[in-house]
């Protein structure tokens, strides 16, 4: 007994230190590639913040809402990276020789890593199946508000505001009880007839089939390209439909990526169509797979680092290798996705893409040659 306490706890000593220094550098990595790619996606908006009025807290939101999808992306790549380079200066600066001479086996030396990657694994498992959903439902409900709210942010005073495809809006004052002054609307959506609107003044009044605009004592005056002819109509009042000139009357169509797991599991092909129904059923599949790459990337970097012998020289051959494996393993998951879109017989292979890398690098560290033929290991002392 007392033989067996000071082989364990020393053993969770060292687990504990290299996971400590692993999961400091994931949050790091990981927090640095979030805020890249954050500074990347919200150039999307910009355009909204300068034409628009699109507010900060707005813009905050929006963006915010996307992390999560981003966090699936970059959660396994940050642990990937921090494993290499983690197990490769325990290496270099041979830590592991001695671990390796106190009788620590692959796994033994592994196990901060697996724990790590287990984790990473359940919070993706979340993430992917329900948080995500969750929260694309939020940003595509919030854009579609701020695309079709035109009294809130895209009728601006004193500025031309497209609306739609091919309608642009001006408003020249607003008076204090909502009143619209100096209205025009151009409407370009049938190019070889564009029709031009103009009224003393207006209000937005909301209906069931979705807002409109009050115009009244202006005229209209629609253009026939072809023959040149102008006709122009006085009117006291006019109306104009924005859920018809937008297209934006009725509800708003739901990405596969916002559908909840209980949709995806239950959809038909005669109930969504053929294009939809393999989208959906390719979405389901992506859910439980994308998180097994977690596992996936760590047992990679494991299986290359931990059975190749020392070098003073280094590892970078077997970095190298394992960062082409990885690249490998992301192109076969995008590939194996696309195929599966085209066609569900390939699903399986979606599966096959995420689990194989999992068993060969298990083999490797139960005792495979590895994937270079380790030459004799050198003494602790070397």
């Amino acid at each position: 007994m007392p033989g067996q306490m000071c082989i364990i706890r020393p053993m969770t000593g060292i687990t504990r230190y290299v996971l400590r220094q692993l999961t400091v550098g994931m949050i790091f990595v990981s927090a640095a590639l979030a805020c890249v790619i954050w500074l990347t996606q919200s150039l999307r908006f910009v355009e909204m913040i300068v034409n628009k009025g699109l507010s900060l807290g707005t813009f905050l939101s929006l963006t915010l809402l996307l992390m999560p999808s981003f966090l699936v992306v970059i959660v396994p790549i940050s642990l990937f990276a921090v494993v290499l380079f983690t197990y490769n200066k325990l290496t270099s600066d041979r830590e592991l020789v001695v671990m390796r001479s106190a009788g620590l086996s692959h796994w033994a030396l592994a196990r901060p890593a697996l724990i790590l990657g287990l984790a990473s694994t359940v919070l993706s498992f979340a993430l992917s199946l329900w948080i995500i959903p969750r929260t694309m439902e939020s940003f595509h409900e919030m854009q579609w508000a701020i695309r079709n709210d035109i009294s809130g942010l895209l009728l601006q005073e004193g500025s031309f505001n497209k609306f739609g495809d091919g309608v642009t809006v001006y408003v020249r004052s607003r008076s204090s009880d909502g009143e619209l002054l100096g209205l025009l609307v151009h409407d370009r959506r049938i190019p070889a007839k564009p029709v031009t609107m103009v009224a003393e003044r207006g209000a937005l009044v909301y209906t069931d089939a979705g807002p409109r605009i009050l115009m009244v004592n202006g005229n209209r005056q629609q253009l026939e390209r072809d023959s040149g002819k102008l006709s122009l109509l006085y009117f006291d009042s006019y109306t104009v439909d924005f859920a018809i000139a937008t297209g934006s009357n009725g509800a708003r169509s739901r990405d596969a990526r916002e559908q909840p797991l209980s949709f995806l599991l239950t959809a038909t092909e005669g109930k969504l169509g053929p294009a939809e129904y393999r989208r959906a059923k390719v979405e389901l599949h992506q859910r439980f797979t994308s998180p097994l790459y977690n596992l996936g990337f760590v047992i990679v970097a494991l299986a290359a680092l931990l059975p190749a012998s020392f070098n003073r020289r280094g590892q970078g051959a077997q970095i190298l290798a394992s960062i082409g494996v990885m690249v490998v393993m992301e192109a076969l998951s995008l590939g194996t996705s696309n195929l599966a879109t085209a066609s569900l017989a390939f699903t399986p292979a979606m599966y096959a893409a995420a689990l194989a890398p999992i068993a060969i690098g298990a083999w490797v560290l139960n005792g495979g040659h590895g994937w270079r033929r380790s030459r004799s290991p050198l003494p602790a002392s070397a």
